[in-house]
């Protein structure tokens, strides 16, 4: 039996007249630098590398990126994207025209990147030339032709420009006025600048909580009617404020592919691209000198402790960050030596009850950091962190091992109330026992916090943020006060 419907033809897809669109790579398609990166990543596997950059560099940038390249994975699929210029090369695709990448980035990197955005119908990129102005159209014209549209965000390029019949513009490149001039503008990207907001999130300014602890002593010691113990107090909290900040952006720095595959850390402004390395380089250094600067100011031995803290960030940042319970060991360390820095600025000894204390307690909150992690973990249905040498099994272990070290300090506190220092310090001696139920009660609510799933990734800036937290350790401060001055009964 014949059919009267007549076959339905298949009709390829329209092919768009317009010239083709060849897209630069960094700081277009992605607001990143690769060869930075790369440099990151390099290092990052071995300081000897640093050695090696320059001689790689006097035979020629193409061979200075080839062995980069040949040293290391770069990690292409974790590389942050332009999603507005994205939707519009896929728009353009669909429509039939054709798409080119064009960088100057090495070539294994440009076809990493091609393939996972999978729009591309050719790759030029860096192999045995260098791929950069004049030699980078020499090589457009060959492969594409004299007609095409340039897509770019640097006047690094404007040879390339100009030899366009259009241009698409990313951001607000220097000399963009000469770019509009010699060619007409198919399309523009703009791209904000960081916000205040940004930078606060990129320094972690809430995270300058943590430097409350160099006012400890000042509350041991009972020193809040020293104007000058006060004023030295507060320039060393900021020494080691700045002196944070700038170790954040560092650690984040080297941290970026890790940070990208992370599911909350991916927002971070360096891991995103919202601020770019050469800035974060600068600003990281500008905030390093003015730490120690300050901390000159305050003294000797307090400029000591900070170089120490310092020390112990970057052996942090460069490798104990991975080995197993050391990251614990090392954090649960920066809390006490913080409270030994606070002492050291105002000239005051640091009790062996209060360094006891010090290292459970802060142990345990370092667990609660990495348990919440492994939680978030747990519930993306990831089985390992990233970059660090833990697993969500291993919560069984972490779990108890953190709570034993809170008890730990609450008993370590208990003795401390037993001691008849305390009977000689405080007038009421007696109500020191609340404080110790108050540091129970705190230290099992920040546990079954982290358990349900609500902890932030720092239990000291967590505990600014939850009432229930602010309110007891107001409380502990209020009654250690007047345990200290009144004398009841």
């Amino acid at each position: 039996m014949l059919s009267n419907t007549a076959p339905i033809a298949s009709h390829p897809p329209p092919v768009d007249v317009r010239p083709p669109l060849v897209v630069d790579l960094d700081g277009t398609l992605t607001p990143s630098d690769t060869l930075l990166e790369s440099i990151v990543l390099l290092l990052k596997r071995s300081l000897h590398n640093a050695f090696r950059l320059p001689f790689w560099l006097a035979k020629g940038r193409a061979f200075f990126k080839a062995q980069i390249a040949r040293h290391i994975e770069f990690p292409g699929e974790l590389l942050p994207l332009r999603q507005p210029l994205l939707d519009y090369l896929r728009a353009q695709k669909a429509e039939g025209r054709k798409l080119v990448l064009a960088t100057a980035a090495h070539k294994s990197i440009a076809e990493a990147v091609a393939k996972r955005v999978g729009l591309f119908d050719e790759v030029i990129a860096t192999d045995e030339r260098n791929l950069k102005g004049k030699e980078k159209l020499r090589v457009i014209r060959e492969r594409v032709g004299d007609d095409f549209v340039y897509v770019g965000d640097s006047i690094s390029d404007l040879e390339v420009w100009k030899a366009s019949k259009a241009a698409v513009i990313v951001g607000n490149p220097v000399g963009v006025d000469t770019i509009r001039r010699t060619v007409p503008v198919e399309r523009e990207f703009p791209v904000q600048r960081p916000s205040l907001l940004t930078w606060a999130r990129a320094l972690r300014v809430h995270q300058w909580t943590k430097n409350v602890l160099v006012f400890v002593p000042l509350l041991t010691a009972f020193a809040f009617d020293q104007v000058g113990e006060i004023l030295t107090a507060v320039l060393a909290f900021l020494s080691f404020s700045l002196a944070g900040s700038a170790s954040y952006l560092a650690n984040d720095l080297l941290d970026l592919d890790n940070d990208r595959a992370h599911p909350r850390k991916s927002r971070r402004p360096l891991a995103s691209g919202e601020i770019t390395i050469p800035t974060a380089v600068a600003t990281s250094t500008a905030l390093l000198c003015a730490a120690l600067l300050l901390a000159h100011s305050v003294g000797p031995r307090f400029l000591l402790a900070l170089l120490t803290y310092l020390v112990v960030t970057s052996a942090y940042s460069w490798t104990l960050k991975k080995v197993m319970l050391i990251d614990v060991l090392v954090l649960a360390s920066l809390y006490t030596l913080r409270i030994l820095a606070g002492a050291l600025a105002i000239g005051v000894t640091t009790s062996s009850w209060l360094l006891l204390f010090s290292v459970f307690i802060f142990f345990s909150l370092a667990l609660v950091k990495r348990c919440s992690e492994l939680v978030t973990l747990r519930d993306a249905e990831e089985t390992a962190a990233r970059g660090r040498n833990y697993r969500v099994s291993d919560l069984v272990i972490l779990w108890p091992m953190g709570v034993g070290a809170g008890l730990c300090s609450v008993i370590v506190f208990a003795m401390f109330i037993s001691t008849m220092g305390v009977s000689r310090d405080y007038e009421t001696p007696q109500l020191m026992w609340l404080v110790l139920i108050g540091l129970t009660y705190w230290i099992s609510r920040l546990w079954i916090k982290t358990a349900r799933g609500e902890m932030h990734d720092d239990p000291l800036v967590f505990a600014l943020k939850d009432f229930g937290s602010r309110f007891t350790i107001a409380a502990m401060i209020a009654v250690t006060l007047i345990a200290h001055y009144i004398e009841l009964g």
